[in-house]
């Protein structure tokens, strides 16, 4: 079944209130569907947005703006719930930062189904500026999600840099990963981007990235955002020869498609010129004294 995934670069704003959030995000999925877009990814962070809501003494700290965007949780959920419903599409809403119960702040990656469920991943890999400056900590677990168009799963950012993670993910059953990235340099964006391209070829599956784009320098968590969104394919016949199957203009604000069929990686798996998928257990007997 051919489903057309939608990956944005996506401009941090300063709202000045929720309404001003809701038409803003209301308006980028209503752009997607129109485009036959089923499956809509946001950037991880996406939501630091929120902190303009707060006035300059909450969304110049660094502590304090996690705090405050607690109370909007329910809404920000409650706003991706019903747009799911309402357009009758799969929309990975970026990341949340979000205290839990353990009594620590994760980042927490959302997925919303056109059914009203929802359900979440959580960062597992944390960068140096999240975990020395910003103390949100690493998350726990790996989950994929089944959907009818076949299973997916979500590596936030830097998650997709560490092979091991997707890897169990499509032994689960997922053929397509989501990863909203959120970097602040060139150099940290072609990380994720060769992250999630050495994810695709050696899993022979779809990666879609997405990434935070443009100025934001009254926030003190975002300020500096650099990417291009992009979905990726394994790199063999049937598929791009240079595994890119859509990529966006770097920096600009946009959504970038891209039809797909999940199915194909069976396929690819079985006929490939290469099986990178089916040879990854024998790494382990080449290692062997």
């Amino acid at each position: 079944m051919t489903v057309i995934i939608a990956s944005a670069q996506y401009d941090i704003s300063f709202l000045g209130t929720w309404q001003a959030y809701q038409d803003k995000i209301t308006a980028w999925v209503k752009e997607a569907k129109a485009n036959n877009a089923a499956i809509l990814v946001f950037p991880e962070y996406a939501s630091m947005e929120l902190a303009s809501l707060f006035g300059e003494e909450i969304y110049t700290s660094l502590t304090k703006q996690l705090t405050a965007l607690q109370s909007l949780l329910p809404e920000f959920i409650k706003l991706y719930q019903n747009l799911a419903v309402k357009y009758q599409c799969i929309i990975q809403a970026g990341s949340f930062p979000e205290y839990t119960s353990l009594g620590a702040f994760h980042n927490r990656a959302y997925v919303f189904f056109a059914d009203g469920q929802y359900d979440y991943q959580e960062k597992l890999m944390m960068t140096r500026f999240e975990k020395e400056q910003w103390l949100i900590e690493a998350g726990h677990g790996l989950k994929v999600f089944p959907t009818e168009y076949g299973t997916l799963a979500i590596n936030i950012c830097y998650d997709s840099e560490f092979p091991l993670l997707a890897r169990r993910q499509v032994e689960a059953g997922a053929n397509l990963i989501l990863v909203p990235s959120c970097t602040d340099t060139l150099a940290g964006y072609h990380r994720v981007k060769i992250g999630c391209q050495a994810r695709a070829l050696e899993n022979q599956c779809y990666v879609a990235q997405a990434c935070l784009v443009g100025l934001a320098p009254w926030s003190e968590a975002v300020d500096v955002n650099v990417g291009a969104a992009a979905i990726y394919t394994p790199v063999d016949k049937g598929f791009p020869d240079t595994g890119i199957l859509a990529q966006g203009e770097i920096n600009a604000v946009q959504w970038v498609y891209g039809a797909v069929d999940l199915a194909n990686c069976a396929t690819v798996r079985k006929q490939g010129q290469v099986f990178n998928y089916a040879d990854w257990p024998a790494q382990e007997k080449c290692l062997e004294p």
